[in-house]
């Protein structure tokens, strides 16, 4: 869904230099590349949503077969996804977008097969893709967020209306996801996600700029700075266990809302408007986020949407056979889970370094995708695995709250988070000298020293990473961008 970034920048580009102007400026080029870059890459992903495990129970594989498919892919994007997906910083995110197109057009065709083996090679390819979708398209969009000099409050608005704008694509999706397997069988929604993704692998050649966290680093230097970066960072540590403790959970309910539904319903459910009613539910949620964005930071509020949601899954538990309970509970999950997107992407753009941005979210993912993996081997019974989400978002609230109390520690200690007064060394990268610094800074940063080892510049909350001569955040817009946050 990041990748309507581009639009977003375009069609914002005169609110974010000029905040006291309200009404955001459009013209046909910024409606041209909003078209083209975000229409054909969210349906690729969600089309194929409400039928995969319908078209696996079709192709008469059993419970426990179904359950190991979904561990392949997700085996698959902790195993390959982590460090493929990793390799964006220094190969380029718009050269990972372009893979993650091709590996999940490649797993769709698997899908015309009812032969166990192929469909674990598209599993397989599909776990890689996931991880690349997860990482890339939002290390872009902060990429290029910071390279135009934007104001960071706007990230809060590009992030909720990419939500917004990606419930609005997947809810059509649903819809024309249950009108083609209605019409032409399981099989077609997948055939129709094949398409829009060549057509985004095209959009995105054509559109899209290159971009890198640290081109010319060096890729095990990278990682073991990502791994001293979550060593030392215990914000970043606690955003790595609420994204993995959520998604994790919230993978495991797209699992199984398709058999708890089916089995608490006494006729066959609509799969397809179903899912459009819950991409109805994230819409809200995206609503909602940018509505409490204004009057709270997202360290705070995030405690309790993720207190409601461990309500909400609870109702599969108590009232198993209730339908319409069960739904209810589900449809206020899917608005939590709409808050949560744009939220934790806004916290990670907050305090999550540029240069190793994707491997640092990739690490983040391996907790995430080894919970999925052990949770259904166990071959646990579906009342089981409710408890178990409910224990894990109950966790992530737990350190959620933590993530509150460091952030308002740092508050007491300086309440002025605004800083006048900021120090910047200007330093030479080692593995360039020829090439600039660009830096992103956070509100507890004052200075900046170099890291010889990466070619990184860092300081608290500063970091800076050699891009060639584009500088993506100078010292010229300090004093705009520090104390905003």
């Amino acid at each position: 869904m990041y990748s309507v970034l581009f639009a977003q920048y375009s069609i914002f580009t005169q609110e974010a230099r000029i905040p006291r102007l309200t009404i955001p400026y459009f013209d046909s080029s910024s409606v041209v590349i909003f078209s083209s870059i975000f229409l054909p890459q969210a349906p690729g992903d969600w089309l194929q949503g409400p039928y995969l495990y319908v078209l696996y129970d079709s192709y008469g594989m059993t419970k426990y077969e179904i359950e190991l498919l979904f561990v392949t892919g997700f085996a698959s994007s902790l195993i390959f996804g982590t460090f493929i997906a990793s390799a964006a910083d220094k190969y380029g995110r718009r050269s990972s977008c372009l893979l993650y197109a091709i590996l999940y057009t490649a797993a769709c065709v698997t899908k015309h097969f009812a032969n166990f083996w192929i469909l674990v090679a598209g599993r397989i390819f599909g776990g890689i893709a996931t991880s690349i979708m997860c990482s890339a398209f939002e290390s872009w969009l902060v990429y290029e967020h910071n390279k135009h000099g934007f104001n960071p409050n706007l990230l809060k608005t590009v992030l909720s209306n990419a939500a917004l704008g990606n419930s609005i694509v997947a809810i059509i999706s649903g819809l024309i996801a249950q009108y083609s397997a209605d019409a032409f069988g399981y099989v077609s929604p997948f055939d129709i996600s094949l398409a829009v993704l060549v057509t985004m692998m095209i959009c995105v050649i054509t559109c899209w700029s290159e971009n890198y966290g640290c081109e010319k680093a060096i890729l095990s230097l990278q990682f073991m700075d990502a791994c001293s970066v979550m060593r030392n960072d215990l914000r970043v540590v606690c955003l790595g266990l609420i994204q993995s403790l959520f998604e994790a959970t919230v993978y495991l309910f797209v699992l199984q809302w398709t058999p708890t539904l089916s089995d608490a319903s006494s006729d066959i459910i609509p799969h397809g408007y179903i899912f459009a009613s819950f991409m109805v539910s994230i819409m809200i949620g995206s609503m909602i986020f940018k509505l409490l964005s204004k009057y709270q930071r997202p360290e705070s509020f995030m405690r309790f949407v993720l207190a409601v949601s461990v309500l909400c899954l609870a109702t599969p538990i108590i009232w198993p056979d209730n339908e319409m309970v069960i739904y209810a509970g589900f449809i206020f999950f899917e608005i939590c889970v709409g808050i949560f997107w744009p939220a934790i992407g806004f916290m990670r753009g907050i305090y999550i370094a540029e240069a190793t941005r994707s491997t640092v979210m990739n690490y983040c993912r391996v907790p995430l995708n080894a919970i999925v993996i052990i949770i259904l081997l166990q071959n646990l019974s579906r009342q089981t695995i409710f408890q178990c989400c409910m224990m894990f978002v109950m966790l992530a609230t737990t350190i959620q709250q933590c993530l509150y109390r460091t952030r308002t520690d740092a508050e007491k200690v300086r309440p002025e988070l605004s800083v006048t007064n900021v120090t910047i060394t200007k330093e030479k990268s080692p593995l360039s000298p020829s090439a600039n610094l660009s830096c992103g800074l956070s509100p507890s940063s004052t200075s900046i020293a170099a890291t010889p080892s990466s070619g990184i510049c860092e300081s608290g909350g500063i970091v800076c990473a050699p891009i060639d001569g584009r500088n993506a955040f100078t010292s010229k817009h300090a004093a705009n961008h520090i104390g905003t946050n």
